[in-house]
Formats: structure tokens, C-alpha cells, sequence
């Protein structure tokens, strides 16, 4: 069998019906079973070694911490609008404790984190500089849960499989899938209908057998079977021994930077990665995996659903950290923005530019304002403000923000028309429209190193600045040009 003929390239879909699936996986519901663990990263800046060893010296700027395995399945899973309900196992420490609020806090999800005395739960510390990962310290405990709470984390399971239309069983080996555990779930979700997905973990794929859907990356398709992987001929090879095997449905083959492969009964079909520019691999299996179980759930057929699993890998590798892919990023993935337009993002893409930025060392600007009509006083404070930094990110009143602050005349051009105007600059990297009266919740999500207004505030009135000075940033204050008001405008053409 030649490469050509091992796998067929995956049919195109046109793109208003990839469109169209894309907005059914907001209105799916799902069961995730597996390990939880936290991820925890700090972020500082380093600038002299250790006098005590040849070591360098982090001093801290800020910290940030976010469920990972099985926890990130279910972020990836709300994050396309779904509802989840997720079980897991914690210990009885800071860690659990911790991710107890954190995915009690999340939106559509059921939680049932079991706790078990004396147990450590999993916790991955990341130290990062100037973009670059210094180290990572992990604690974690691999050994089976308690007989008892694995036998009460099934029970839960039935119930909750009669409220949910898939089951995901994430295995990160840290535990929870041992024993008769993985068989009693799918022999459950059989029972109930409903479909069973396993991101699998190690060599032993007997205990995920009659599974709808096992989808391994390509080291865990050569451990699994001892198999050459390292051509497609050999992965289809390899995925339809596995396949035979253990019963399974269909077999997913994550394949970095090559994509995607499928076989279920109608074959063998290559899904090409769709990666523009890969920043940080971490989490992207968890992306796949919910963003397919959302697609089943959903109702698509499983080559749409592997597209669009595909398609949300190619996106999470270009944001920094663990991260998700939305509805409104697939969307743009299907038909991204031309020209200047691509510049006008929302906040939570605002906050992953500004973090890729970051990563690569760049100094980043924010300045905000209403922006109503354009006028040379605004030019010269958006170059000033450019020329200070390495990327300069424009915080835009809503037009009902504008109404509120200006009065019902205004803004006399509507959100989307200034928006399009301010990334049509040169000066201009990013913009981002805000609701709220002020843009202080935008700096502190943001985060930038320099924060910019017109000379005609003190430091004492400018939003934010003893916030962005708190975590090292500057503020500067640009003179304006004279005799320019866009409200005077306003009134000379209003006569």
C-alpha cells in the first residue's frame, strides 16, 4: 500500500455549512470523566544569577492558575458554549482546594470533584522569563483512587449519562482509569446510548475496548501497538490494527504538525493541520478531544467533527499557554478578516495577541478613548504612543458606552465605523471595544507595559495607571495638538 493510497485527502466542506456545525456545538452536553490536575504558571522577570548557585534569580511578577487534563477538556468544552458535567478526583490540599473554586466558577458545569483524604493532588508549576519556560516543577500522586470512590465515581457517572449526549474519558495516568474503572464506563454509556471518546494514555488499550472513538496521538499509536508510525501508510496501518483489536468504532490519530487522520468503517481520511504560526502545543489534545465530542454530540458527521477538532488544535497552538478555541475563533478560522479589519478583536482574543507579544519580548501600549470622529490630535497621540512601544493596542468605547458619557447625540459614528477607522493606521496593532464606562477592567485583563493618554490629564485622573504601575508598567502623558476637540467639531457641524 502506497502513502497516496493509505489515506484519502479529507472531502472539503463548503464553508457556510462548516459554518453552520461550527454554531451547533454551542447547544451539546457532555460528560467528561478523567484526571484533573492544576496548572499553575508564574511569570517574572529575570536579570541577575543567583550568588549562592549558577542559577538565575525570577523575581515575580504575577501568577496565574487554570484546570489542566481532564479540567482543560472541560474549559475547551464551555468555551464552545457547552454544557458539561465532569468528574474527578482531588486530594485534600491547597491544590484541590483550588481547583474546586476554579471549576465550580466555570459557566455550564456540573462538577463532581470527589475528594480523598491524604491524596496529592496533581499540580504542574511553571516559572517563566521573557517569554521562555525556565522550569517546571510537579507533584502528583499516580496510584489508583480508593475502591470505594472509584465505585462511587461510576454510580455518578450513570446518572449523569442520562443527562448528557457523550462521554469523554480523559486518561492522564495519574490514577483514575485503573482497574475495572475505564470498562465499567463505557459499558455504562453503551447501556444508556450514549457515545463514548477516550484520550488514552499508555500501552494497555484492552481497558478502553468497545470505546466509539479512541484517539491517540502518534507515540501513544506506537506504544499502544509496536508499530511503525512513521509514515502515513504505516499510521493507517497501525490505527486499523488497533481498531480490530479492541472493538473500537473509530480511531483519531493526532498528528502534530501533520494534521490529522481517521479511520472508521468508511476508511482512512488525512485532515491536514491548519496551524497558520504554532507558539505552545500545550493543551491542544485536550482541544481536539472537545472540541469532537462536541461535534458528536452535536450530531455531525464524524468527518466534519474530526475538521472542525482539527481546525481548533491549529488555533490553540498559535495562543500562549493552555489555552481554548471559541465558536468566534473558528468562525474567523473558516473566513478570517482581510486587511486592517483582521486588527479589531475582541477581549479575550485582545488578551492572547498580547500574550504572544509578550512571549516574543515585545513592550505593548494601550491607549482608550472614544475616538468619535478622527482628528490630528488623535493621530499624533496614536504615533507618540506607537513610537514608545513595540505594539500598541487601542481600548474603544461602545456606543452605548459613548451615549452614556457623552450624552444621546452621540457617537455621531457608530462602534463598528471608528473601529475600522483606528485599524486602518499604521500606528494602530490592535483594537478592542469596551462596555463599561471606564477601561480599567480592559488594562487589568490586558496587562500592558505602557499606558498612554492626552496631556490634558494628570496621572491622578488616568484610569488605570496605579494598576499598570503595580505590576512594573509605565505611564506616559503626550502632549496635544491645540485647537483640536472632536465635541467642538461636533458642534461647528451641528451649527
Amino acid at each position: 500500500m502506497t502513502d497516496s493510497e493509505a489515506a484519502a485527502p479529507a472531502p472539503s466542506e463548503p464553508e457556510a455549512d462548516l459554518a453552520a456545525a461550527i454554531r451547533r456545538l454551542g447547544h451539546t452536553s457532555a460528560l467528561v470523566v478523567g484526571d484533573v490536575m492544576l496548572d499553575r504558571y508564574v511569570y517574572g522577570q529575570v536579570e541577575r544569577i543567583s550568588p549562592e548557585a549558577p542559577v538565575p534569580i525570577l523575581t515575580i511578577d504575577r501568577e496565574l492558575a487554570m484546570p489542566g487534563g481532564a479540567g482543560n477538556v472541560v474549559r475547551n468544552m464551555t468555551a464552545l458554549g457547552g454544557a458539561v458535567a465532569f468528574i474527578s478526583v482531588v486530594g485534600d490540599d491547597a491544590a484541590g482546594s483550588d481547583l474546586t473554586g476554579l471549576i465550580g466558577g466555570q459557566p455550564n458545569v456540573e462538577p463532581w470533584l470527589l475528594v480523598q483524604g491524604g491524596r496529592v493532588t496533581t499540580l504542574k508549576t511553571r516559572y517563566l522569563s521573557g517569554g521562555q519556560q525556565l522550569l517546571r516543577a510537579d507533584r502528583e500522586e499516580t496510584s489508583p483512587v480508593q475502591p470505594r470512590l472509584a465505585e462511587r465515581l461510576v454510580r455518578i457517572a450513570r446518572d449523569s449519562m442520562a443527562a448528557t449526549s457523550v462521554t469523554v474519558l480523559s486518561d492522564y495516568r495519574k490514577g483514575l482509569m485503573t482497574g475495572e474503572v475505564p470498562s465499567l464506563l463505557i459499558a455504562a454509556a453503551r447501556e444508556a446510548g450514549r457515545p463514548v471518546i477516550v484520550d488514552p494514555k499508555g500501552p494497555d488499550y484492552a481497558r478502553y475496548a468497545g470505546a466509539d472513538i479512541i484517539m491517540p496521538n502518534r507515540v501513544d499509536l506506537a506504544e499502544a501497538t509496536g508499530m511503525r508510525v512513521d509514515t502515513e501508510a504505516a499510521i493507517v496501518a497501525a490505527a486499523t490494527a488497533l481498531r480490530q483489536r479492541h472493538g473500537f468504532g473509530a480511531v483519531v490519530v493526532t498528528r502534530g504538525n501533520d494534521g490529522m487522520t481517521l479511520l472508521d468503517d468508511d476508511g482512512a481520511r488525512h485532515f491536514p493541520a491548519e496551524a497558520a504560526e504554532v507558539y505552545d502545543v500545550a493543551g491542544a489534545g485536550d482541544t481536539a478531544v472537545a472540541t469532537l465530542a462536541a461535534g458528536v454530540a452535536a450530531r455531525l458527521e464524524l468527518g466534519v467533527a474530526v475538521r472542525l477538532a482539527n481546525i481548533a488544535a491549529g488555533i490553540v497552538v498559535g495562543k500562549i499557554g493552555t489555552a481554548v478555541a471559541r465558536e468566534a475563533d473558528l468562525l474567523a478560522a473558516l473566513s478570517p478578516e482581510t486587511g486592517s479589519l483582521r486588527k479589531i478583536v475582541g477581549r479575550d482574543a485582545a488578551v492572547e495577541h498580547v500574550q504572544r507579544w509578550h512571549h516574543k519580548g515585545w513592550r505593548v501600549g494601550f491607549t482608550n478613548g472614544c475616538f468619535d470622529l478622527l482628528h490630528p490630535g488623535h493621530l499624533q497621540l496614536l504615533e507618540e504612543a506607537r513610537e514608545a512601544c513595540d505594539r500598541l493596542v487601542v481600548g474603544l468605547n461602545s456606543d452605548a458606552s459613548v451615549r452614556r458619557l457623552k450624552g444621546p447625540g452621540r457617537p455621531v459614528q457608530p462602534e463598528a465605523a471608528r473601529a475600522a477607522v483606528l485599524a486602518s493606521l499604521a500606528s494602530v496593532d490592535l483594537v478592542t471595544v469596551f462596555e463599561e464606562d471606564t477601561p480599567e477592567a480592559l488594562i487589568d485583563a490586558v496587562h500592558p507595559d505602557l499606558l498612554v493618554k492626552g496631556a490634558n490629564y494628570t496621572l491622578d485622573q488616568v484610569v488605570g495607571a496605579e494598576m499598570v504601575r503595580s505590576w512594573g508598567g509605565k505611564v506616559a502623558l503626550v502632549d496635544m495638538v491645540p485647537g483640536h476637540s472632536t465635541t467642538a467639531t461636533v458642534e461647528r457641524i451641528r451649527g
